[in-house]
């Protein structure tokens, strides 16, 4: 998980928010305060000044309005000087009594030079004309300090209306109203970096109250993401953080749960889909497929990257027939034919689709299944039965139709009913092999037969059979013996193997020409005995060989009946020679001759042994 940087963490983010809220509450009172403050303090020393210019005003207007003598002193001049200077004070700069001609009268100042001269403010004049008190706050030009000027008209009411006679000019200190409002204003702004100072430290422990145990599950959530559970969120208090907390421990704990259960379920799946012999493959809603197990890919033949994520309709090489929707809705199996030439390669498929509560469609799961075998086993069956029909019918046929012939009158003649007989018995004995040979291969498919096993000079026991065959053979065949000097032992039934060789030698001595050579012989390999028996006969087309062994297989199927076969001597051959742990099989060339091999295991024995 990315780290938060230090500007976009929550505990910051408090402490600002908390911070900015003090700042601007500080800020409103402080600017309240200051307004107020400066109202006051320059209402306080405007009503102060006013009071005592009233004084002044009044004063100064009796000294105007006395009926003075030209040749009495004290002149109006010399009155007025003590009265402005007695109202002169820290707080008055100046106070000048100015006649309506705009003549200085009297000042307060020291330098009495200005007395007589004229006076040039705007303010005077305004007061003069207008009759009533006015004032402004300006700068000094000499100090540069701010003033407050204020212009009072003298006023003379004689009788119904007034006659002015002149105007008192002042000048206050206002300056030291805005130093002491400058001088509270540091003091309050020293107690406002105080105060942020303690609120910020205040702040930054609020803060971390509230955001170490968010810190702390926020931690253990990135390591519940590592599938870490045993970590626990540590409770700080029963607030409502303390709450979360402890809701957070408890959805910990429902999650290992969770975890443990959702893993022995994965487990069991897995497992399961591992040791199951069917293949199995799960798709998502578009029909990728998104799950399949080692079985699967074996019964495809391919492999895990070139299968996951794509479409299973394509996999299963059913794109040209079906569509993801068509296999959806597929209620019955499909038979998938992946057979390659003479190798039959058959699967089933069985679909069963995945759904929501909602009937919503969530993915499709298919079941393979090799049914190679079954289907083999299938149309074996079918060509067993139709075989065995098609050999009993027609010995069946014949037997009906001499009966027949014999049953209208052909009994009477000497000369036909001996034949007549003769191909009946003939016919019903084979009918007879044909129905103890099934049965034999009824008991060996069954394995309701037990192998009476003696241990025999495999080199003995292969001349005498040999040697039997040679005796009474009526064809102008030559027997070939290649067989070893060394003594061979193998562990056998002694008739059972018999019968196999004696079908194998039987067979080649039918389809061997007058004049040809049977050959024998075995070789030893790897402690087994290679027998080997071959004929000059008429051959088997390449394409039969392997099929030989099959029951109630022939290659001249008109032939082989005129010499009396039931098609199951090999196939009876194979299933022996099996259950002495050995193999047969048939090397052929058409027109050249056919040779049959076996293998049987053996033990190597000296001779000394048995004497």
């Amino acid at each position: 998980m990315q780290k938060v940087s230090f500007f976009k963490s929550i505990h910051v983010k408090l402490v600002l928010i908390y911070v900015l809220l003090i700042i601007i509450a500080l800020q409103i009172i402080g600017i309240y305060f200051s307004k107020q403050l400066e109202t006051n303090l320059k209402t306080n020393f405007q009503d102060s000044i006013r009071q005592r210019i009233e004084l002044v005003h009044y004063s100064v207007r009796e000294e105007m309005l006395k009926i003075r003598d030209e040749n009495t002193p004290p002149s109006l001049e010399d009155s007025l000087k003590p009265i402005l200077q007695g109202f002169s004070t820290e707080d008055i700069n100046k106070i000048n009594v100015v006649d309506r001609h705009d003549r200085i009268l009297a000042t307060s100042e020291d330098d009495q030079a200005i007395v007589g001269q004229r006076i040039n403010e705007e303010i005077i004049q305004q007061a003069a004309s207008s009759e009533t008190l006015l004032d402004k706050i300006s700068l000094d030009r000499d100090t540069g300090q701010r003033i407050w000027i204020l212009a009072v008209p003298i006023m003379d009411n004689v009788g119904s209306k007034e006659d002015l006679k002149g105007v008192i000019y002042v000048q206050s200190n206002i300056e030291k109203v805005y130093e002491q409002l400058n001088e509270i204003n540091r003091i309050f702004a020293a107690g406002i970096a105080v105060s942020l100072a303690i609120t910020i430290i205040l702040g930054i422990l609020v803060a971390r109250t509230i955001t170490r145990p968010i810190s702390d599950m926020r931690k253990q959530a990135q390591a519940m993401s590592k599938g870490n559970y045993a970590r626990k969120v540590r409770v700080y208090g029963t607030d409502e953080i303390g709450q979360l907390a402890i809701a957070f421990n408890h959805l910990t704990n429902r999650l290992q749960e969770a975890q443990s259960t959702t893993e022995a379920e994965r487990r069991k799946l897995a497992s399961v889909l591992s040791n199951m012999t069917d293949g199995v493959i799960a798709t998502d809603r578009k029909g990728k497929i998104i799950l399949i197990n080692d079985p699967a890919l074996e019964l495809l033949h391919d492999s895990r990257e070139t299968t996951l994520n794509r479409p299973i309709a394509s996999v299963l090489r059913l794109d040209q027939e079906y569509s993801f929707e068509d296999l959806i809705h597929m209620k019955d199996p499909v038979n998938l034919d992946f057979s390659m030439n003479d190798a039959p390669y058959v699967l089933r498929a069985n679909f069963s689709v995945i759904q929501k509560e909602t009937g919503f469609v969530n993915g499709l799961i298919t079941v393979l299944h090799d049914i190679t075998e079954q289907e083999k086993i299938d149309m074996e069956r079918r060509e067993f039965v139709a075989n065995v029909s098609h050999e009993l019918r027609t010995p069946l046929t014949t037997m009906r139709s001499y009966l027949e012939a014999l049953a209208e009158g052909a009994w009477k003649d000497e000369n036909i009913a001996p034949t007549f007989l003769n191909v009946t018995q003939t016919e019903t004995e084979r009918m007879i092999r044909l129905v103890n040979d099934l049965l034999q291969l009824s008991k060996m498919d069954s394995q309701e037969y037990e192998l009476n096993l003696e241990f025999v000079e495999f080199n003995k026991f292969f001349t005498q059979i040999i040697d039997r065959f040679e005796m009474s053979k009526s064809q102008n065949v030559e027997f070939i013996r290649l067989l070893p000097e060394k003594s061979y032992f193998v562990d056998i039934d002694t008739d059972k193997l018999t019968q196999v060789i004696d079908n194998i030698i039987s067979n080649a001595l039918k389809y061997s020409p007058d004049g040809g050579n049977i050959r024998f012989g075995f070789t030893v390999h790897d402690n087994m005995i290679r027998v080997m028996i071959s004929d000059d006969g008429m051959g088997i087309p390449k394409e039969n060989v392997t099929r030989i062994f099959d029951r109630f297989y022939r290659v001249d199927r008109a032939r082989a009946r005129s010499m009396g076969g039931t098609g199951l001597g090999l196939a009876i051959a194979r299933e022996m020679i099996e259950a002495h742990g050995g193999k047969i099989w048939a090397e052929s060339e058409e027109g050249q001759g056919t040779t049959i091999f076996f293998t049987l295991p053996y033990e190597l024995d000296e001779a000394g042994d048995w004497e």
